[in-house]
């Protein structure tokens, strides 16, 4: 029974393909590149949803997060923490990328062979900061939807989102309904597409693996252990600063609590489905109330992803060093923008993350590398779980404390 579930697991599915698409690359050699359009396939089925999953997401998290208000300043605070910590999340991803530089070594032409499309993000037009803040403000909404640019579909989804949480009651409601359900409906398209992603890795692992060898993977593997290093830094450093500074909870009993959650979070690769075992491990170990808990928790449960916020920008800085580009002020700033908003729409279930994609694409970083992290996605999902769920309970904590006297 254990072995039916097992081979019927996608992560499994995934990780064999890339061991058989990685052992097909070995034995035939450059030969093996009459699987890459398997890879191609795949990949534009990826493309084909990202702009409208964006999109809806962002508009819908936008109006949730505008209804908010009511809640005050335990409202502001939460959002406010979110943000803040999502941000720093994204800038130290970035700085860990830069220092530990996990995408470079190899040839440049080599890698252009591998991957011979999607290279625009090689001469990306370099422009000032505040050209780079104006052209985000769409012209025409409508040919940003259709051009795929990511950073005026968050502006815009963001701007429209809000306008949507001011109105009536039952106005929202209506709207709120209707994007919810094109939600369900794009995440099971979602579904059917990543039933193809084993036929995608496999293909594109052995044409890669087949033309240039093992070191490509390689590089996937230090970009897991950048990651790591990123997330110790969140759990051991960021989180326990901020409890530090804003909460009366101590920081080492705070540690040992989590642990609990967190290895739930790890397991289940899902913020939503570790959300009772969290909200458990606040209001029983933590002694957090129960009013706090169920405010911030589920909230956090939806829209604070740091871990993944982190994750998105060192994806960015691999693909970018992979590729040889030196990213400009515009592409940086985009990939802030896009992984800090990106992050915050994004649900809290598990699966290899689109947002990537919105990411690269946003700062016109090529994507077609991008399959060779799906078969190492489930523990890098596993990964940014448990540090997400570990921001959550850090902002009940510190709300709660602010709280406690009404």
């Amino acid at each position: 029974m254990n072995l039916k579930k097992l081979i019927k697991n996608l992560g499994f599915q995934i990780l064999l393909a890339m061991i058989l698409g990685t052992a097909v690359g070995a034995i035939m050699g450059p030969k093996a590149s009459m699987f890459s359009p398997l890879g191609d396939f795949f990949m534009d089925l990826i493309k084909m949803l990202v702009v409208p999953l964006v999109a809806i997401s962002i508009i819908s998290g936008a109006a949730s997060l505008g209804a908010t208000k009511s809640a005050g300043k335990i409202g502001i605070s939460t959002i406010g923490y979110f943000l803040i910590t999502t941000v720093v999340s994204v800038m130290l991803g970035l700085f860990l990328g830069e220092v530990f530089t996990p995408g470079s070594g190899l040839d440049h032409d080599t890698v252009m062979e591998m991957f011979p499309q999607d290279t625009s993000g090689a001469e990306a037009p370099v422009m000032s900061f505040w050209e780079t803040i104006i052209n985000i403000i769409p012209e025409n909404p409508i040919a940003s939807l259709v051009t795929g640019n990511i950073l005026e579909i968050i502006f815009f989804g963001l701007f429209l989102g809000i306008g949507i949480s001011t109105l009536s009651s039952e106005k929202k409601a209506f709207l709120m309904n209707g994007m919810n359900y094109l939600v369900e409906a794009l995440i099971w398209m979602i579904k059917i597409v990543m039933y193809t992603a084993p036929i995608g890795v496999f293909g594109l692992m052995a044409a890669a693996i087949g033309e240039f060898g093992f070191e490509l993977l390689m590089m996937a593997l230090d970009l897991m252990w950048v990651n790591v290093v990123g997330g110790i830094i969140l759990l051991f450093g960021l989180y326990p600063l901020t409890l530090k500074l804003f909460a009366k909870v101590s920081i080492a009993q705070f540690i040992r609590k989590m642990v609990k959650a967190q290895i739930v979070a790890f397991s289940t690769s899902s913020s939503l489905a570790t959300l009772p075992i969290t909200m458990e491990v606040c209001e029983e170990e933590l002694k957090i109330s129960k009013a706090t808990s169920g405010f911030v928790l589920p909230l956090g449960a939806t829209i604070n992803m740091t871990g993944s916020a982190l994750y998105y920008a060192l994806a960015a800085i691999f693909f970018a060093q992979l590729f040889d580009i030196d990213l400009t002020i515009t592409q940086y700033i985009a990939i802030i923008v896009t992984s800090t908003v990106g992050s915050i729409g994004q649900a809290g279930v598990p699966g290899p993350s689109l947002l990537i994609v919105a990411v690269l694409v946003a700062a016109d970083i090529p994507a077609q590398g991008l399959p060779l992290l799906f078969a190492l996605d489930r523990v890098f999902d596993m990964l940014r779980t448990a540090f997400n769920i570990t921001g959550d309970a850090a902002c009940a904590c510190i709300v709660d404390r602010f709280n406690d006297k009404k």
